[in-house]
């Protein structure tokens, strides 16, 4: 065998061997291909090993893990006309490989935007006492709204939390002063509340010492004694005529 015969077989193995390599696919299981043929769709590969046409055939990777996107901080300015500045996360993946190759040019790029924009326009929409008590309903509103955008994309947003809001310093201070009130209010209320059971009370013992003279004396003498053990001093206290009443009575009898 000559020379040039032997470069001629070393040229087809080699050229065998990169056609092989350019064929032969290999993809994890959270990838997909999405296959364009001479610029036409085909159905997506993987995971696993596949074979495509070199030169023939495009592969676009796909991935179809969940992917984590913070929401820059975006300025809004609430129903109650307070400026505040809010950032998120969102959580999403893609669910149809070749909407998300063939519908939008880059669907991260794109989610992301549409997130900014519903981010901006339902926190708009709402006042700050709502902003700051009802995320959870906020957050699940946010999720709706860009799934529902991003649907067409085979894009499917899973979760959205709104991360921290930032309020203005003076808008801070008025809400500390507010909450200094709220609760001066509430101590006061149940300062009244309990007056008023006390009062409530102390009617219903004077209802029960009235029906009884015996009961009024005995709480009488039961106060002189506290003031005896209290004071060391000497108390000049009125006698009630119930007191004396029976000794007088009994002296009108003897005369």
């Amino acid at each position: 065998m000559d020379t040039g015969t032997i470069a001629i077989i070393v040229i087809i193995v080699v050229l065998l061997i990169i056609i092989l390599s350019a064929a032969i696919k290999v993809f994890p299981e959270y990838q997909r291909g999405v296959i364009f043929r001479l610029g036409r769709i085909n159905p997506p590969k993987g995971p696993g090993i596949f074979l495509i046409i070199p030169i023939v055939d495009r592969v676009v990777r796909v991935d179809l893990r969940t992917i984590t996107m913070d929401v820059p901080a975006q300025e809004v300015i609430t129903k109650d006309n307070v400026p505040v500045k809010v950032n998120a996360v969102a959580y999403f993946r893609v669910i149809d490989p070749t909407k998300a190759v063939i519908q939008v040019q880059n669907y991260v790029v794109a989610t992301s935007q549409i997130a900014q924009t519903t981010l901006r326009s339902v926190l708009g929409q709402s006042d700050l006492d709502h902003l700051l008590t009802e995320r959870d309903k906020l957050n699940t509103r946010l999720q709706e709204i860009i799934d529902e955008q991003t649907d067409p994309w085979g894009v499917k947003v899973s979760i959205v939390e709104i991360k921290d809001v930032e309020i203005p310093a003076g808008m801070q201070r008025a809400m500390a002063r507010q909450a200094e009130a709220e609760r001066e209010r509430r101590a006061k209320v149940i300062a009244a509340e309990g007056e008023y059971q006390a009062s409530e009370k102390l009617e219903q013992a004077a209802v029960v010492l009235s029906r009884t003279p015996a009961a009024i004396q005995l709480r009488y003498l039961q106060t002189l004694a506290e003031i005896a053990t209290e004071k060391n001093s000497t108390t000049i206290f009125p006698i009630p005529i119930e007191l004396v009443e029976p000794f007088l009575r009994k002296r009108g009898e003897g005369a």
